[in-house]
């Protein structure tokens, strides 16, 4: 697996990586309906979401964001809580992440796909994040 360095996100409406997607990990099925809501009021309501559940852990990141927008929609995820990000501006990823706070929803990894990323597994992706997250804390 590659490396990828940490890369600050500004509040531009430079678009990010990847065609505009959210590929979503770990979500209940009666946290979907919500959490629709929530990107709508974050003025993402016409970008896609893919709900991404375990039978997929293994894909390639780029063949996830190949998917049709709704699928796996109404399936429960026993993923870690993850949201990855493709194709949607700065700011409105900062707008995302400051709802999700501000709703109390439950804490999630966050990931912006980049080109090493997207030649990643999910799997790998996941366990990358939450080692990246152990460190972090302990830093703390």
């Amino acid at each position: 697996m590659t490396e990828a360095k940490f890369e600050k996100i500004t509040h531009t409406d430079a678009l990010l990586y990847g065609p505009p997607k959210l590929l979503l990990c770990g979500f209940p099925k009666n946290a979907q309906s919500k959490f629709k809501s929530l990107v709508a009021t974050a003025g993402l309501a016409g970008i896609p979401l893919v709900w991404v559940t375990k039978d997929r852990s293994t894909e390639i990141l780029s063949e996830l964001l190949k998917l049709p927008d709704c699928t796996g929609q109404g399936a429960s995820s026993d993923l870690p809580r993850a949201i990855i990000v493709s194709g949607i501006q700065e700011k409105q990823l900062h707008s995302l992440m400051a709802l999700c706070r501000k709703t109390g929803m439950p804490q999630a990894l966050w990931a912006v796909l980049t080109p090493i990323s997207e030649k990643w597994t999910l799997q790998a992706l996941l366990s990358e994040l939450r080692a990246e997250r152990r460190a972090m804390q302990r830093k703390r």
